[in-house]
């Protein structure tokens, strides 16, 4: 009558025990000892519950413990109807890794009923709420990095000194495991060796970007924090980036927000609390994989935000149309929604925040240009109560319009935009899909190049299409996008980079319109059924035998907007609509910086310095696995040497070098075997959801080569206080140069590589310098002169021959002190 979930670490060294009982049908009752058990001690208290679970001979019943199932980790616990049940990480695939952190895509779960059948009570629709829970989500999840903050969060608490964690390092909870004579025999007792501590810190998740808060929400304060593995919906890719045989790692992590989610057509504008629809945060990491740690690498990370236009606005789905009319449902005077959304993202971010709205301005029939209609005062109204310093720059610009022109280039413009962006970009269309992650592509292209200039890398901070560099990043992006679209439109991006370069081949037309069809399908028959799927594993409907069924729900709409239910307990002011503190330590976020409220959320750990919880080494390698080098993963990613070079003799291997289509290394992957291709082509996160043939797909607001016919390619722009683009003759809006204030913002090295005129120099502080270790002469092919060695180096050698001699030299206190901690923390 009882579950034993047993947990441990990778090395199998190190367990913990949870009792679930069985015999509560509808109550869940988790027991956690919070000890720790070595391998041996497990063994025999499983022995020991096996024995005692063993029936008589002649007696029916049990016959001990059995396995039920091996899995990776715990999602969560819910229940509908009936009694709880627990979710189970069962299947995963390694997707990238950052500092010796290990992040996986979680491939298959399994949910296991709790109670037992002999209290079972039954219900006839608990069934049909399981098939709901069942619907396959791209999940990603690690054991050792917050995915839920970014690198920059991450990074900036450790930076902070020691003077700040004191008060809480005094009172932390969990001191270093000692054990007593009695409980094992220590054969260094005697040594007198004191025991090195380090101090770490563990912050809460930003809960809005975690899907599975919820489904722990019962067990959180029961269970010991190594059970909790909070997990992030959207996308998780890595490529490698070879520079001469130096590999740097290019990740890209969107996180999706679990608040105000669902799908695209029944989820548009913002709730009450200011969650938009469709938001999500792409963040794109490079760092030199050379140096694994943090301590000592080199990292640089940019983020981006993508969402849908926050105001109450929405799309009536009951008539058959490819383009439902847009209606705004609420009328907001002081911009209320917006006010609610723009101070969260000062929160997280800092300033400036800077809109990019794609919407189309200039329409026969108005549909879009309303969005924009209401948007633009709403940041007006804003703005007048913020200092100038802090003003939320808006830039609007008619993407689908200037596409048409003949003469104008698309990404040459969004080119120039991204380089005058000095904060977080937050970018929108209707849906937030391919316009979006087209100049979204654009801007990180950009970012890229000066974190590869700020690493040393290049010497300008400038990369050229048709690089290999480049290509590996297209790629990458396009599969973030697919990924993206999968979710929330229900098909895969219908137009790409290569569209707005219109360089793509006769092809994919008839791809684009299959696309568009799958899209309009899904939107039209499944995408009710994926919304109920979202709402019930995010918790937002909660079953009830006093309740209506969730499908029997006419709409979802009082489910995400709160306030419609009850009334406001507190009115927020529409002149100071920020958070208290927010404005004061901007441009800094307020997230980041060192106040009360933010050490609250912090919790001071005092571990041993070689014990494995924060041993990156073993993590990484973990040497007590038999591998295979062709089965580790930075063998088997992407690679831009590998995947992109051209296999043709006295090539230039630099990924910077344009290269024509034909010289390609795809073309040369082509003609291997599907095994090969496969265990070389990545397809990260994009091949989560079933196929677009399978899984339905729409068209409208992004399919816009069917409209404006009459125009001309010309975008109509205008001056506003916030910046937008000026308002120009038709001869010189193709050749308009975009003008913003430069502010001084967190992310510094952007601004100060980014000199006002066109000549790009590295200044010397700001490149690492790489000085060589070695001198090596210009020798002749018939002697060579051997270079001398340092006498730390001979030092080393000299002993590594006597001890093969058998002359071993006598051990010091570190190493004494090394030794006994790996004995104690790997057989005591």
């Amino acid at each position: 009558f009882l579950y034993f979930l047993v947990g441990s670490n990778q090395a199998q060294t190190k367990h913990r025990v949870l009792k679930i009982d069985r015999t509560e049908p509808k109550d869940l009752v988790i027991i956690d000892d919070k000890h720790v058990y070595n391998h041996q001690e497990v063994r025999e208290l499983l022995s020991r519950l096996d024995l005692g679970n063993r029936t008589k001979i002649g007696q029916k019943g049990s016959s001990g413990l059995s396995r039920a199932v091996s899995a990776f980790g715990i999602v969560g616990f819910v229940r509908f109807l009936e009694g709880y049940y627990i979710v189970l990480i069962t299947k995963r695939r390694k997707m990238a890794d950052i500092g010796g952190h290990s992040i996986y895509k979680i491939e298959d779960t399994s949910m296991i009923y709790i109670p037992n059948d002999s209290v079972r009570i039954t219900h006839p629709d608990e069934a049909r709420y399981c098939q709901f829970l069942f619907t396959c989500f791209p999940f990603s999840d690690t054991y050792s990095y917050d995915l839920s903050h970014s690198l920059q969060y991450n990074l900036t608490l450790l930076q902070r000194p020691y003077e700040l964690w004191s008060s809480a390092a005094s009172s932390a909870e969990e001191e270093v495991h000692t054990q007593s004579k009695q409980d094992s025999f220590d054969i260094f007792e005697d040594e007198g060796l004191p025991t090195q501590v380090v101090y770490g810190l563990q912050n809460e998740p930003y809960y809005k970007y975690v899907w599975n808060g919820k489904l722990l929400e019962r067990v959180k304060d029961i269970v010991h924090h190594d059970w909790l593995m909070y997990i992030i919906h959207g996308f998780c890719g890595q490529s490698k980036l070879l520079i001469y045989g130096r590999p740097v790692y290019i990740t890209l992590i969107a996180r999706r927000s679990s608040k105000f989610a669902g799908t695209r057509f029944l989820k548009r504008g913002a709730n009450c609390e200011g969650d938009v629809a469709n938001e999500v945060e792409t963040e794109q990491i490079v760092h030199d994989a050379s140096v694994m740690s943090f301590t000592a690498g080199s990292y640089s990370s940019y983020v981006q935000v993508r969402g849908s236009v926050p105001l109450y606005w929405s799309q009536d789905i009951s008539t058959m149309m490819p383009k439902p009319p847009i209606r705004l449902d609420q009328a907001d005077p002081y911009a209320h929604v917006a006010a609610l959304h723009f101070n969260q993202m000062l929160q997280r971010f800092g300033s400036p925040i800077i809109i990019l709205n794609l919407v189309k301005k200039r329409e026969k029939r108005k549909h879009e240009k309303i969005l924009s209609e209401e948007l633009y005062p709403a940041v007006i109204n804003l703005n007048q109560f913020l200092p100038p310093d802090h003003w939320i720059d808006y830039i609007a610009w008619d993407m689908a319009r200037y596409t048409k022109s003949k003469l104008c280039n698309v990404l040459d413009r969004l080119s120039m935009i991204a380089e005058n962006v000095t904060g977080v970009l937050r970018t929108n269309c209707v849906d937030c899909l391919d316009r979006t992650n087209t100049a979204q592509f654009m801007v990180g292209k950009c970012a890229l190049a000066y974190q590869l200039y700020a690493l040393g890398m290049i010497d300008k901070p400038k990369l050229q299409f048709d690089t290999d560099c480049v290509r590996l990043f297209e790629e990458l992006y396009e599969d973030h996008g697919d990924t993206l679209s999968l979710q929330y439109g229900g098909s895969q991006l219908v137009h790409r980079v290569k569209t707005y370069r219109k360089i793509a081949p006769w092809t994919q037309h008839s791809k684009d319109i299959m696309q568009t069809l799958s899209r309009y399908y899904s939107n039209a028959f499944s995408d009710a059924d994926r919304q109920d799927a979202i709402n019930l594993f995010l918790q937002v409907y909660q079953p009830l035998e006093s309740k209506p069924h969730l499908w029997e729900l006419p709409t979802d709409f009082y489910l995400h907007q709160r306030s419609t239910m009850a009334l406001p307990q507190e009115r927020r002011s529409y002149t100071l609509w920020w958070s208290e503190g927010t404005l004061s330590y901007l441009p800094v976020p307020y997230d980041e910086v060192t106040c009360e409220d933010n050490m609250r959320k912090m919790k001071v750990k005092r571990v041993n310095r070689f014990d494995e919880s924060i041993d990156i080494y073993t993590e990484f390698f973990k040497p007590y696995e038999l591998t295979s080098f062709d089965d580790t993963f930075c063998i088997a990613m992407t690679n831009s040497a590998r995947e992109f070079m051209p296999k043709t003799v006295g090539v230039d291997p630099s990924p910077f070098t344009v290269r024509k289509p034909e010289e390609t290394g795809k073309s040369v992957l082509g003609n291997k075997s599907s095994k090969e291709e496969t265990l070389l082509q990545r397809k990260t996160a994009a091949s989560a959801p079933p196929p677009p043939s399978e899984e339905a797909i729409t068209s409208t607001s992004e399919d816009d080569s069917e409209e404006d016919r009459d125009d001309d390619g010309s975008v109509s722009q205008r001056s506003t206080p916030i910046k937008l683009l000026t308002e120009s003759g038709e001869s010189a809006r193709t050749q308009e140069r975009l003008s913003f204030h430069h502010r001084p913002i967190f992310l510094k090295w952007i601004s100060s590589l980014h000199p006002p005129t066109e000549t790009f120099l590295p200044p010397s502080s700001s490149l690492p310098r790489r000085e060589p270790v070695s001198c090596f002469t210009e020798d002749s092919i018939y002697a060579v002169c051997p270079p001398q060695a340092d006498r730390d180096s001979r030092d080393v050698f000299e002993s590594h021959v006597m001890t093969g001699q058998g002359q071993m030299r006598a051990l010091c206190r570190d190493d004494m002190l090394m030794y006994r901690e790996y004995v104690k923390n790997r057989y005591m």
